[in-house]
């Protein structure tokens, strides 16, 4: 076992989470369901997914509520939602949802609330924990799949597969550049901000680019201060 502990980020106790090289049998402590997982605190709470991203859904109608073109203000609205967590699977739901609606806000041809519920759709399934144990952070697959939304990719397709992998490949990039350990909010804004770019060079779409400054980094047990490029001394 290779053990890695957090403090405080049981979302049951507030216990140090513990991590697992290998799945084992876990039961949610909240809703019962017994699957395969890595994550559970020091004293033996699982937390599957779907509990962790109870309330996700209403990310759909909080997007169609505004006709905001920058996604990291529509991002850091939904990170303040009940839904959203300090970390977790939430997050790769939300970068693909706050950039669909900031690109249609921008002038994007989509259906907003087909593109959304198809980004729920894929967000679902993606794990939490992936950026360690598949070496693919969520947020930045979150924004591939965006790219995949709005430019109708399949494996079958060609310009926007491409388009696609590309789109994960940059934010990956600036991901791996900054270093670990995990922060989502740190992840979901490279990625959204790496999204803006690609999209204006191969859409001809322009929306809003503003530097994001954290607010989170208190919470946050892992934070890499002054390494993060939104980081803020409070001193």
């Amino acid at each position: 076992m290779n053990k890695e502990c957090t403090n405080g980020e049981c979302l049951i106790c507030k216990a140090p989470l513990e991590y697992f090289e290998k799945d084992e049998e876990m039961e949610c402590a909240l809703c019962h369901k017994k699957e395969l997982g890595k994550t559970r605190c020091i004293n033996g709470h699982y937390v599957c997914n779907d509990c962790h991203t109870k309330g996700i859904d209403r990310i759909i109608g909080i997007c169609m509520s505004t006709d905001s073109a920058d996604p990291i203000e529509i991002i850091r609205i939904l990170m303040a939602q009940p839904f959203c967590h300090m970390h977790g699977p939430e997050h790769h739901i939300m970068v693909g949802s706050a950039l669909l609606t900031a690109y249609k806000n921008a002038g994007g041809d989509i259906d907003l609330k087909e593109a959304l519920t198809e980004m729920q759709s894929r967000g679902r399934g993606v794990p939490g924990g992936v950026c360690g144990f598949w070496g693919a952070c969520g947020a930045a697959i979150s924004a591939g799949m965006f790219i995949s939304i709005i430019s109708k990719a399949s494996p079958l397709t060609g310009e926007s597969w491409g388009l696609s992998n590309l789109m994960t490949a940059k934010a990956l990039g600036d991901i791996g550049k900054t270093g670990g350990p995990r922060c989502c909010k740190r992840d979901s804004y490279l990625s959204i901000l790496a999204a803006i770019d690609l999209v204006r060079e191969y859409f001809g779409i322009s929306m809003k680019k503003k530097m994001p400054v954290c607010t989170h980094s208190a919470m946050n047990n892992q934070c890499i201060g002054c390494r993060c490029p939104f980081f803020v001394s409070r001193d």
